[in-house]
């Protein structure tokens, strides 16, 4: 039996490793940072544990090229996986929903949805152009569909707990770089490929973080919202549910390592929400704040890494990081990709670099 070896216990990692049990494979998690509640998770210690602090929701993206056609493709997969998932274990943390977009200044690709094109081209499910009358003010295009939200820890936990009942091992673990699973005492020779899901990519040039910074509230919200500007801007709400509060955003600073939250865009955010879903607010017109939270995306040039690597003779790595703020939506993609490689190799290990 092939022994894989993931390294990152992220949403990609994860999601990664309970695929690759299903294609019937021994699998090893190696990882610095393990899912936890959210009632113990250190922000300032674990901040670069990117997928506890995720938005953990799907959009929809209109696709306009390759590259979004195929991440497009991976968040139906992605989708699917996660309706099934919900019906068949409701303690998983996924919760559907209808997601609500809206957008001062949309592009050609959104100007040519209707009800019928998103549906049928796109595989939305539940898709509706909204009428003036409900939109906020400012807003030119809005539309609803079906869609689905997770709380991370929740999720996350869900996934970790699966692969362990399966018969996962984990190991917890810093590297440095990936090379150094073959050299694990336990490990060693044993390790047939090694599937890079860091997030970071180990020193990749092409991979910065993008910082955001999100305000966790109490107040309940019975959809995703999310309000594009013309400026560029973003406002948005996620629905964590399960006891865990509504997600309110959001700012997207690459190259930002402040790991400090703003009072002032804390302030910003919620005044900014308010106004474009003030439904939010109840009866008593607030908001109740539990927690501002920064995180740090991985986010890298040219788009995710997914292909396999030979390094040192004939060591294989399969890499797949570097989504940036989409990990959760395409998370099963990504991990059907990662099988595919696997495939590939175990049939036949004789190519250098190969992509998906």
């Amino acid at each position: 039996m092939p022994h894989v070896v993931v390294v990152g216990a992220g949403v990609i990692g994860l999601s990664a490793a309970l695929r690759i049990q299903a294609e019937g494979h021994a699998v090893t998690i190696v990882a610095r940072d393990f899912p936890s509640g959210f009632e113990t998770i250190d922000p300032v210690t674990q901040i670069n544990f990117t997928s506890p602090w995720g938005g953990a929701h799907n959009r929809l993206v209109p696709p306009t090229n390759a590259t979004e056609v195929r991440e497009h493709a991976m968040s139906l997969t992605t989708f699917a996986h996660m309706r099934a998932t919900a019906a068949a274990s409701p303690e998983a943390g996924i919760t559907f929903m209808k997601g609500i977009e809206y957008l001062e200044a949309p592009g050609p690709a959104y100007r040519a949805l209707t009800d019928e094109n998103a549906a049928h081209d796109l595989g939305m499910e539940g898709f509706r152009m909204l009428r003036r009358e409900e939109m906020p003010e400012g807003v030119t295009f809005g539309c609803e569909y079906d869609t689905w939200c997770v709380n991370p820890m929740v999720y996350c936990g869900f996934m970790l707990r699966r692969f362990v009942f399966q018969g996962g091992r984990i190991v917890k673990k810093e590297l440095r770089d990936p090379v150094e699973v073959w050299d694990m005492e336990g490990l060693q020779a044993s390790v047939d490929v090694l599937v890079n899901a860091s997030g970071n990519g180990f020193g990749d040039p092409d991979v910065f973080i993008t910082r955001g910074q999100t305000c966790l509230v109490a107040n309940l919200c019975p959809a995703t919202v999310t309000r594009q500007n013309a400026d560029g801007s973003w406002t948005f709400c996620v629905p964590r549910n399960f006891e865990g509060g509504t997600i309110i955003g959001g700012t997207k600073e690459p190259d930002n390592w402040d790991p400090n939250p703003s009072l002032e865009v804390r302030e910003k955010l919620l005044r900014n929400f308010a106004a474009t879903y003030p439904q939010i607010l109840g009866k008593d017109g607030k908001f109740t704040v539990i927690r501002d939270i920064v995180g740090r995306r991985p986010t890298r040039r040219g788009g995710m890494r997914l292909e396999k690597e030979i390094v040192s003779g004939n060591k294989c790595i399969v890499h797949a990081y570097g989504l940036g703020g989409r990990g959760y939506e395409l998370s099963w993609g990504v991990a059907d990709g990662v099988a595919d490689l696997l495939k590939a190799h175990l049939g036949s290990g004789s190519s250098v670099t190969s992509k998906l």
